[in-house]
């Protein structure tokens, strides 16, 4: 699986790589100060990822046009509009509510989860909000690292360098989270490089914007329990799970927990076999014909005539019916 190579030797894909980083940061404080200025405290979030993913997008389309000549920088980034998207999406959500299931069922046989409903029409219109926001937050994430940035430091680096290399960035930007932990910071590497795989796999951005989606909203909107330290995401169920640190991760959610680390080694596994047809059809090396042209009918000919030697047309043989010529007339005896 190569690396995307949009032009420039490694050496400027690696500043391009560090211009991208910078540019996150850049992007983030912006979309910040935008959202206080813009909304008020229930929508400030939403709005903030909404400003977020424009940044992020144009900043590195921008990035894309003018340093590597990319004629659709948007969908160089891991987002083409190519046939099947939508079910790579789905896939994705499919795998990651999966893999958030599996770390809530042990969370409910060692303790349990004290639930509280909020059916009032007002919590469900909140609720789409909130679902808005995730599927946001998602997209953010991933163009920021897995779009630009990283395919330059893939073609720098290599596959696996860009992965480990991303995932290590992740988890300093997760770590800075209120509530973090030596367990939150061992999920976010896996995590990440889960996404990674799901990206590297596909050469697209749908299948890990679907799984990131379906893995964090699942447990904030369908069971109430926390995300990466935040548990009021969810208006209309809220979750207190009960049990030890190292199945529920404390105030932190399943982030912290060591029972979502496991989880996480089999969603690599999980992502390699579903994704077996699409790396197939989107990392297959492609075949460009080059070198001398060849007449393979002549070829094969003078093959067969060295092992069997030279071979007689096979046409039909003429027959001779009438001379050519008539003879000349005899004359009469005198």
């Amino acid at each position: 699986m190569s690396p995307t190579q949009t032009g420039g030797g490694r050496f400027r894909a690696y500043l391009e790589f560090i211009v991208a980083i910078l540019y996150f940061f850049m992007a983030r404080s912006l979309a910040r100060h935008g959202a206080q200025g813009l909304a008020n405290g229930q929508w400030e979030p939403l709005v903030e990822q909404t400003m977020l993913v424009f940044l992020l997008l144009a900043g590195y389309a921008g990035f894309g046009f003018w340093l590597d000549r990319q004629n659709h920088p948007v969908s160089e980034q891991g987002l083409p509009g190519r046939e099947g998207w939508q079910n790579e999406v789905g896939l994705g959500l499919a795998v990651g509510w999966s893999l958030a299931l599996l770390c809530v069922i042990p969370m409910v046989v060692v303790g349990g989860i004290a639930i509280v409903l909020n059916l009032q029409l007002s919590a469900w219109g909140w609720l789409i909000a909130d679902t808005a926001f995730f599927a946001l937050a998602a997209l953010a994430e991933e163009v920021a690292f897995r779009g630009y940035g990283f395919q330059r430091f893939e073609y720098a680096v290599g596959t696996l360098g860009a992965a480990l290399g991303y995932a290590a960035f992740y988890a300093i930007v997760q770590a800075q989270l209120p509530g973090s932990s030596h367990s939150s910071i061992a999920v976010s590497v896996l995590f990440s490089l889960v996404l990674s795989t799901a990206y590297v796999r596909t050469r697209a951005l749908w299948l890990s914007w679907g799984l990131n989606f379906g893995w964090k909203a699942s447990r904030a909107l369908v069971f109430g329990l926390a995300v990466s330290g935040v548990n009021s995401h969810s208006p209309v169920v809220q979750g207190d799970p009960m049990g030890p640190f190292w199945v529920t991760g404390g105030g932190f959610g399943l982030d912290g927990s060591w029972v979502a680390f496991v989880i996480l080694v089999v969603g690599l596994f999980v992502i390699f076999r579903v994704t077996h047809e699409l790396d197939y059809r989107y990392n297959a090396p492609v075949i460009v014909p080059a070198g001398i042209p060849v007449d393979l009918d002549a070829a094969a000919r003078r093959q067969h005539e060295a092992a069997m030697g030279p071979t007689e047309p096979t046409g039909e043989a003429l027959v001779q019916i009438l001379p050519v010529t008539a003879p000349p007339p005899t004359k009469p005896p005198e």
